[in-house]
């Protein structure tokens, strides 16, 4: 009799599971990615930014709409309607500011003014009915100089796409005083479609050492500006007016790196290259499809699904690689090191990721979870202590604990 019992069980369940309609998302028929909402944290206190970044990337190019304030500290939040412009560092999640690094802002005249002080600026408003995002692209309309906005990234360089509404007065803004206290920057003409430079910043990384390399798809004339402040010589802003007479469309590549201008240069070359802006956005789709690939759930509410892949793809856009395409980086003793043997990251929010998000990654980042080790391990070996919230080769002294060991034992 029971032998019975448990034929007709087993024989219920079968059927019952045949009946079962099976969401799009386990067959793979609708992208992963088309339920990531990157907008969702952007409000609040949320302090998420909606700009375009790869899983672990050490790019985040987002629009920056807010200067300060606790909630600025991703440099977006929905609530505003006002673009200083796109910065190619982001923080996400995090309740102190720093970054946005190398500010590139469109528009249709030279003016050195963000914006901020109330009087006219670079800057433009903006409507979100005119903005989209998803994993790896950005794209928003500027309302006052009627220019078209899309961005892409790579791991260590970043393309923005320009639409101006005419062939006249094509200006790009670039500004190295943007949010942070500037300890030290320059700015340097290579040639008439080529910029390289760096910015050493101060804020919650005390010593934040960042360099650039920028390259343009129409060649520029160029108007520098050296703010005649005491002990800032220098240009830390540039305004480049693109001679287009065709009125081609506006394509700027850069590269970032912690080392210098150099491997900034060398990302940027590796990563872009020759490759189209649709090239680069659909393999930065690609890429995000399979990291979330890795978890595929079965629901039949769409809004489940975007409360959940939205959250895994947050899970995924930190710590970021701290490391140029040739194994080099910056150690926290400030000095560049040299290593092929494992990737290097940085933002490491310990006190708050090591419940959660590590155990996580114990489990759909294996490799992933060797490298942070060995980061870890490096990061004693530079700086006497492994990181206990570590912010580009600065240990920012944030929260109690020591759970990168609690990391490594779970691991």
């Amino acid at each position: 009799m029971k032998n019975i019992f448990f034929a007709l069980f087993v024989t219920f369940v079968l059927v019952s599971c045949s009946r079962t309609k099976i969401n799009p998302a386990s067959t793979n028929n609708i992208p992963l990615t088309s339920y990531v909402n990157p907008f969702i944290g952007t409000g609040g206190h949320g302090h998420t930014y909606p700009g375009a970044t790869m899983a672990f990337g050490m790019v985040q190019l987002s629009p920056d709409t807010r200067l300060d304030g606790w909630d600025g500290c991703s440099g977006y939040h929905y609530s505003d309607n006002y673009i200083y412009g796109f910065s190619h560092t982001h923080l996400s999640g995090t309740g102190v500011s720093d970054y946005g690094d190398v500010l590139l802002m469109p528009t249709n005249a030279i003016n050195f003014n963000n914006g901020a002080n109330g009087q006219k600026g670079y800057g433009s408003s903006f409507s979100h009915q005119k903005e989209e995002a998803s994993p790896g692209y950005y794209k928003v309309h500027l309302d006052d100089t009627n220019i078209d906005v899309e961005l892409t990234t790579t791991t260590r360089a970043a393309m923005h796409f320009y639409t101006y509404p005419s062939s006249e007065n094509q200006v790009l803004m670039l500004d190295l005083l943007h949010r942070d206290k500037v300890l030290d920057a320059s700015i340097e003409i290579i040639s008439d479609t080529e910029i390289q430079g760096f910015r050493f910043s101060e804020a919650w990384a005390t010593d934040q050492r960042l360099f650039f390399s920028i390259k343009t798809s129409h060649p520029f004339k160029d108007m520098l500006q050296s703010p005649p402040k005491k002990g800032m010589p220098g240009a830390r802003k540039c305004a480049l007016e693109f001679i287009n007479p065709n009125n081609e469309p506006v394509y700027i590549s850069v590269g970032i790196s912690a080392v210098d201008q150099a491997g900034a240069k060398q990302n940027r070359e590796v990563e872009i290259g020759s490759k189209t802006f649709e090239t680069l956005k659909k393999q930065a789709a690609l890429s995000w499809e399979k990291q979330l690939e890795k978890i595929v759930v079965e629901d039949s509410n769409k809004d489940n699904l975007a409360t959940f892949y939205t959250a895994l793809y947050h899970t995924m856009i930190a710590p970021n690689i701290y490391q140029d395409v040739d194994g080099r980086y910056r150690g926290m003793d400030l000095e560049i090191h040299q290593t092929k043997d494992f990737d290097y990251y940085t933002v490491f929010s310990l006190w708050d990721t090591y419940r959660a998000a590590h155990p996580l990654y114990t489990i759909i980042e294996q490799q992933r979870t060797n490298d942070f080790i060995n980061t870890f391990l490096a990061k004693y070996d530079e700086g006497g202590i492994m990181p206990i919230w570590d912010l580009s080769a600065n240990y920012t002294g944030c929260m109690i604990g020591y759970h990168a060991v609690p990391v490594i034992a779970d691991a």
